[in-house]
C-alpha cells in the first residue's frame, strides 16, 4: 500500500516513519507485524504505485515479482531501494497511524526515482 508520508526520524538508532491510512486494507496487517519493508519505486514503476495506492486492493501482489527480505517482508523486484524495518512504535494521528521502524537492512540502485508531487507523478530534469 502506498503511504501518505515517509521520512527519516533518527540516525542513531536509524529510524524511519510511515503514515498508514486507517481505511487501508493492509493497515491492521502492518500493525500486527513485527517487521515491514519500504519499497522505493523507480520512475518506470508508476503502474505499481497506482496499484498499491488503492485502499481496497486485496490482490496487489498478483503478477508482481518480489522476494522476502531478511525479515521476511516483501521486497519488490526492480525497486529503486528497499528499507527493511523492525516495528518499534505506532501512534494514532487523525485518520492515520504513524508507524516507526528501526532500519535493519537497506539496498539502493542508481536509477531515477518515481516522484509524486502536487497530486501527480513527476520527473526530475537534469
Amino acid at each position: 500500500m502506498t503511504v501518505s508520508a515517509f521520512c527519516s526520524v533518527s540516525l542513531a538508532p536509524p529510524l524511519v516513519l510511515v503514515c498508514i491510512d486507517l481505511a487501508a486494507s493492509m493497515h491492521n496487517a502492518i500493525l500486527g507485524a513485527s517487521h515491514f519493508a519500504v519499497n522505493i519505486l523507480s520512475a518506470e514503476q508508476e503502474a505499481i504505485s497506482r496499484r498499491f495506492s488503492r485502499l481496497d486492493e486485496h490482490h496487489r501482489f498478483d503478477g508482481l515479482g518480489y522476494a522476502p527480505g531478511v525479515s521476511g517482508a516483501a521486497l519488490l523486484d526492480d525497486a529503486l531501494a528497499h528499507i527493511e524495518c523492525r516495528r518499534v512504535a505506532q501512534h494514532r494521528a487523525g485518520d492515520h497511524t504513524i508507524v516507526i521502524g528501526e532500519v535493519e537492512a537497506a539496498t539502493a540502485h542508481a536509477e531515477q526515482p518515481l516522484l509524486y508531487y502536487r497530486g501527480g507523478y513527476a520527473q526530475i530534469d537534469r
